[in-house]
């Protein structure tokens, strides 16, 4: 303690006039974190994959951070704050008087973000490593901590970042770099957007405006663009346009890309992919980030084939799923804006498990108690509730995922399991392939789901893969 007071007065006896002017500011601009806030609002308004989920790793960080050094750790140390006698008022900061000295909430929120971004998004970890160096050195300069403090905030807010990985998996480097699909077609090149028609679904998102209508237009001078208005039927239109079409395309998010998809097989048409809602699943698992790289596919004359399968003679080209499933969507959905991808599912599942029944079903021939299936297009990645990615769209397995409701506390070792991560480990779930799945119920009716829409389908049920696939405009190597 003697060695860390001396570094503090050191510190303190500096005189720097630059930095007496711009560590004060550095340091009130991450009060609150707001600093930090204001970086992951760039990283997620740039749209990719890996800086939106760098920007919410980066806050949930941040959270559990705060929560562990300001609510649990400094209520415990409770270590004074250093004699401001000897800092120049110039660069004093004002702190609330009953806050105490250690550790450093700043320093821990700013190595919390800079590690969880980092985990996420490498090339960003440098810079903000040193910005979260900056920030912790400016709480020793303007007089508010010790080194210590510092030092033990930074090493707990770092071990979070990295923790989280336990937690919410990483997306993988390779997911750039695999191809989407091993079944790869070549046809005519269309830059022009010659015999498309493409359908705008503006509810799936505020991106689909008149402006990119516009330059939808633009791209695809040839092509019939139909923007839907208030009130206009989705699926008439979408029936209209695969009867008049060469290549059917959709502007939306994943509801309206089942759709598509499902008029596209009956009519013999390609599809064309444009990310326009909140999560664009098919389209991120065919490497299509935005829309720009679906009409890249599409003028140079790229295709591949994917897998499609049904629920009760409903098709569905991402996931579906019976029991709670179709509620957890539900509330994930609502959640994932503010908690991620994880923390939303996670969130969703106490939820609905704390007042949920179970379902006695009879799945392939054996009789069992759920809590939920789940039933993925293709081999999902990585286990657990909350999948992230495909390597591929033409592997000709269902991925199912069932959380048994029928062992002792399986409420409690559900919910115990979700919240640590922990949940592909536990005996109350169990994960496997399967070419077909039938799930029997003495019920007549059971909620069920499909890409993220639920509706009232038969108790007993059938999903199954057919054996065409989708054809997508897609590139063939996506990490060129």
């Amino acid at each position: 303690m003697q060695q860390d007071c001396r570094l503090f007065s050191a510190v303190a006896r500096a005189r720097t006039p630059w930095l007496d002017r711009a560590l004060p500011l550095l340091s009130r601009s991450a009060n609150h974190s707001a600093l930090w806030g204001a970086v992951a609002a760039g990283l997620w308004l740039s749209r990719g994959r890996r800086s939106q989920r760098a920007a919410v790793r980066g806050l949930c960080s941040i959270a559990v951070t705060s929560l562990t050094v300001n609510q649990g750790i400094k209520r415990l140390v409770r270590r004074p704050r250093p004699s401001l006698r000897s800092v120049p008022a110039a660069r004093r900061v004002n702190v609330a008087a009953f806050t105490t000295s250690f550790p450093s909430g700043h320093a821990g929120s700013a190595a919390a973000f800079a590690s969880g971004v980092a985990c996420e998004l490498p090339p960003a970890g440098p810079p903000l490593a040193l910005a979260a160096a900056a920030v912790g050195f400016s709480r020793i300069y303007v007089g508010v901590h010790y080194p210590l403090d510092v030092l033990a905030g930074a090493a707990i807010g770092a071990g979070v970042g990295q923790l989280s990985r336990r937690v919410w998996p990483v997306l993988p480097k390779r997911v750039e770099e695999v191809p989407p699909s091993t079944d790869r077609r070549r046809v005519s090149p269309n830059p022009d957007g010659r015999g498309v028609t493409a359908v705008v679904n503006p509810t799936s998102g505020s991106k689909l405006d008149e402006a990119f209508v516009e330059w939808l237009q633009s791209r695809l001078p040839k092509a019939r663009i139909v923007a839907l208005g208030q009130g206009d039927d989705m699926e008439s239109a979408l029936r209209a346009a695969a009867d008049d079409c060469d290549v059917l395309a959709i502007a939306g998010g994943d509801g309206s890309v089942a759709l598509a998809a499902t008029l596209a097989l009956e009519r013999n048409r390609p599809l064309v992919v444009l990310p326009g809602g909140t999560l664009n699943h098919l389209a991120r698992d065919l490497r299509i980030e935005r829309a720009e790289d679906a009409l890249d596919a599409l003028a140079a004359g790229e295709i591949v084939g994917v897998d499609v399968a049904t629920i009760d003679d409903r098709l569905f080209v991402n996931t579906a799923g019976f029991g709670l499933y179709p509620e957890l969507l539900a509330t994930s959905a609502r959640l994932q804006p503010w908690l991620g991808r994880w923390g939303a599912h996670a969130a969703a599942l106490v939820k609905t498990l704390i007042s949920a029944a179970p379902l006695d079903v009879t799945v392939d021939g054996e009789r069992r108690s759920v809590w939920m299936g789940y039933v993925g297009n293709c081999r999902h990645e990585p286990d657990g509730l909350a999948p992230t990615w495909r390597p591929r769209l033409d592997d000709e397995a269902l991925d199912v995922r069932l959380l048994f409701a029928d062992l002792p506390r399986s409420r409690l070792r559900a919910l115990l399991a979700a919240l640590s991560g922990r949940l592909p480990r536990s005996k109350a779930y169990a994960q496997y392939e399967a070419a077909r799945l039938r799930v029997e119920s003495a019920r007549p009716g059971l909620t069920l789901s499909q890409d993220g829409e639920h509706f009232e389908g038969s108790g007993t049920f059938t999903v199954e893969k057919p054996a065409e696939r989708l054809l997508v405009h897609a590139r063939h190597d996506p990490g060129r």
